[in-house]
């Protein structure tokens, strides 16, 4: 760093952030698909992906404590390994793969917002809701720093509060006999369902970005990971055992964009399902929230180590307003102009390849960091078997899926060598700057 950073962020507002990227969109845009491959077994699915993001926090904690950076995952493949066209393609992967993010939320947030406006309204409501999802959370970035923790611990408060209630209130209408193994999809599909999942999960890592604004890092840093990954998963299995026990699965799939909300009808009826409306609101645009301000910092590394542009370097009062701005513009582009159901999936595989190359980073520096080369080298076997499982069930199923991840995957690589080649006249190995 060429500065010292100024520590404003506590761990209630650490954990917030975390959360806040994780119970975001995810949780609300895929839970329909979950039971439609799941069936009885949802909860059990979203365990299994939960596992995945625990083993992986373990990784990112590690090595948040030793290389506190805002370049986050940025950081930590480079230090592994080295500064060259490989780690400079998944670092531009990470970066396309946070406004993909970004835009699935904000289709999320539309898609719940208009409950609340006539069935009539013209398609050009839907994409107002989506530009104001990402453009109201961008303001807040701009702002001040501080203010998306503030804000972020707010939000998840309220939202965490709503979900609790659907939670205590559902549970004494949940039908066990729909939970029954008897109900369960096979254990193939079951783990695959996880893994297209995995996306819910995704968000976690972003209290790596934040690593130099976070109050005693040392103890704070791995509380954060752990606590919030912990207490989503056990949120996101209470709602999967509320949701399948309580509501037919057939009005389940007929509902795909909300079936949470149909969860809350049972107990709550009307005014359950205008809560779970408003939960889902308040969880996609937190998560945009988050999702912009680690993206924009993450843009800052990149444009600081040559990988994109160097206008996205630039700040004021120490936020990357640039980075910020380009986040979200690229953002309302994609999501207005691209169908996102199948970007999902590409969204999942591609963090679970991310955080594979982050668990094999955390294994190889083990002894710099201080972390179990078991526990790393466990993690990086399921998340690579994860992706495996992942692009095998979607080759079979929506073949269309795993070119398109392909493309991304070459597109990322196409990108870092083409920038290295005319505008920083050289691509391979390159000096490692410590920023």
């Amino acid at each position: 760093m060429t500065q010292q950073t100024k520590r404003t962020v506590g761990l209630p507002g650490a954990i917030s952030i975390g959360i806040g990227g994780m119970v975001g969109g995810g949780i609300f845009a895929v839970l329909g698909e979950a039971v439609s491959l799941a069936h009885g077994a949802t909860a059990v699915a979203f365990l299994i992906a939960g596992i995945v993001a625990l083993l992986t926090s373990y990784s990112y904690a590690k090595l948040s404590v030793h290389y506190q950076n805002r370049g986050g995952t940025v950081v930590f493949i480079d230090h592994a390994f080295g500064h060259n066209l490989l780690s400079g393609s998944v670092n531009i992967m990470l970066w396309l793969s946070y406004l993909v993010t970004i835009s699935l939320y904000a289709s999320a947030f539309a898609s719940y917002a208009q409950v609340f406006f006539p069935k009539d309204s013209g398609p050009w409501l839907y994409h107002v809701l989506i530009s104001l999802a990402i453009l109201l959370p961008t303001g807040i970035n701009i702002i001040s720093a501080s203010l998306v923790s503030k804000s972020e611990t707010i939000i998840v408060l309220i939202k965490v509060v709503l979900l609790v209630l659907i939670i205590v209130s559902g549970i004494f209408y949940v039908d066990v006999d729909r939970l029954s193994p008897t109900q369960w999809a096979g254990p193939l599909t079951i783990i695959a369902a996880g893994m297209i999942i995995f996306v819910a999960f995704e968000g976690f890592e972003l209290i790596a970005n934040s690593a130099e604004e976070i109050k005693n890092p040392t103890s704070n840093l791995p509380r954060a990971f752990y606590g919030s990954v912990i207490f989503v998963i056990l949120l996101y299995i209470l709602i999967s055992i509320v949701t399948v026990g309580t509501v037919p699965e057939h009005q389940l799939l007929q509902a795909k964009d909300y079936a949470l909300a149909l969860a809350a009808k049972p107990a709550l009826g009307q005014t359950g399902f205008t809560i779970v409306a408003i939960a889902a609101l308040l969880s996609t645009f937190s998560a945009i929230n988050a999702t912009v301000y680690g993206n924009a910092r993450l843009g800052y590394f990149l444009a600081k180590e040559g990988e994109i542009p160097r206008a996205l370097s630039r700040q004021k009062r120490n936020i990357p307003i640039d980075g910020v701005l380009t986040t979200a513009g690229l953002s309302l582009i994609i999501a207005n102009s691209i169908d996102l159901t199948e970007i999902a999936i590409i969204g999942s595989a591609g963090f679970l390849l991310i955080f594979a190359l982050v668990n094999i980073s955390a294994c190889k520096l083990g002894t710099t960091i201080h972390a179990s080369r078991m526990v790393t080298a466990t993690a990086s076997f399921a998340c690579i078997s994860a992706l495996g499982m992942l692009i095998i069930h979607t080759y079979s199923s929506n073949p269309q899926a795993v070119w398109v991840f392909l493309f991304f995957i070459c597109a990322s690589i196409l990108f870092e060598f083409g920038y290295g080649i005319f505008i920083r006249g050289h691509y391979f190995q390159r000096p490692y700057k410590k920023y």
